[in-house]
């Protein structure tokens, strides 16, 4: 009677247990239907789990690249833009120049061309010193004041550091966030260095009386500024350069962030078709379990033995 006893206690106890297993798995599956994940817990799947972190870090510092992709971009914009405005007063200073070198000007129409030269410098000085996305010296640098400032003698001078920060891209990827203002206003006429802020003030003042001989100065700046928009190109090719450097690398990133989302998709997010599938054929084996198990257990011999 002992034995017949121990076999009914296994037969509910195996029962039990296989029924709670069932009801597990579907407790399990409405989990993941509810939730949208696969993995509650990174014992479900220790391998899945830590792939998932892994890749959830890579987009983490993705982030971080694209910001500082973002800030670069607008800064070069910036530089961009504003080297463009020079470029478009140097044209104009170029124009004046001719004007001034011809034979056909007088001295009081070269004094007038002296003084719209003086109000491009100003413009120049200004552009020179135009702020980035951080409200910091554009063509300066480190520097956080302005690029250039005016000494005693009321030229123009240089005070920004010696080169522009760098942010990082991703994967060992940087670029620099602009120029400083030696790199497209700094250049030589004829072995001699010089910049085109100083080039524009000299020129200005020549004309309205500092040189002896205004129409000669007027020949001599023709040749300082033609340099100087050949600077200033060379500066804007770079900027350009830069910028689809940052877009490249952009999209690169992009497509990146992709394949990542369909791996963490794939590893994590749960296939709903065939979970409702599974949950379903689940319920059904269940729901059939406990009814045979019911009519088992009902049966008159279970009701007779010990």
């Amino acid at each position: 009677m002992a034995i017949v006893s121990t076999s009914t206690s296994a037969f509910f106890e195996r029962s039990r247990s296989n029924l709670q297993d069932l009801r597990a798995q579907t407790e399990t599956l409405q989990a993941q239907l509810s939730s949208g994940k696969k993995l509650a817990r990174s014992s479900d799947d220790p391998v899945a789990a830590s792939r998932l972190r892994s890749l959830s870090r890579l987009e983490s510092l993705s982030n971080i690249d694209k910001s500082n992709s973002q800030r670069v971009n607008a800064d070069l914009t910036l530089a961009d833009a504003a080297i463009k405005d020079m470029s478009t007063a140097l044209v104009r200073a170029q124009e004046l120049a001719t004007q001034a070198a011809s034979g056909t000007s007088n001295d009081a129409q070269r004094a007038a061309i002296g003084r719209e030269l003086d109000s491009i410098y100003s413009t120049l000085m200004n552009l020179a010193n135009a702020r980035d996305s951080n409200g910091h010296a554009l063509f300066g640098g480190e520097s956080a004041g302005d690029a250039y400032s005016v000494d005693g003698a009321g030229n123009p001078v240089y005070v920004g550091t010696a080169s522009s920060g760098s942010l990082s891209l991703g994967e060992g990827q940087t670029v620099s966030r602009s120029l400083t203002g030696p790199e497209f206003l700094s250049f030589t006429v004829n072995g001699t260095p010089t910049d085109l802020l100083s080039v524009v003030k000299d020129l200005g003042a020549a004309l309205q009386g500092a040189a002896a001989d205004p129409a000669g100065a007027a020949r001599d700046g023709l040749d300082a500024l033609k340099a100087g928009l050949d600077a200033m190109t060379t500066g804007q090719t770079v900027v350009g350069t830069r910028m689809a450097w940052i877009e490249l690398t952009s999209d690169r990133r992009t497509n990146l962030s992709q394949l990542r989302s369909t791996e963490e998709t794939e590893i994590g997010s749960t296939d709903i078709a065939s979970t409702a599938a599974s949950l379903q054929e689940a319920l059904l084996v269940l729901e059939a379990s406990q009814a045979s198990f019911t009519k088992l257990a009902n049966l008159s011999l279970f009701n007779k033995l010990g």
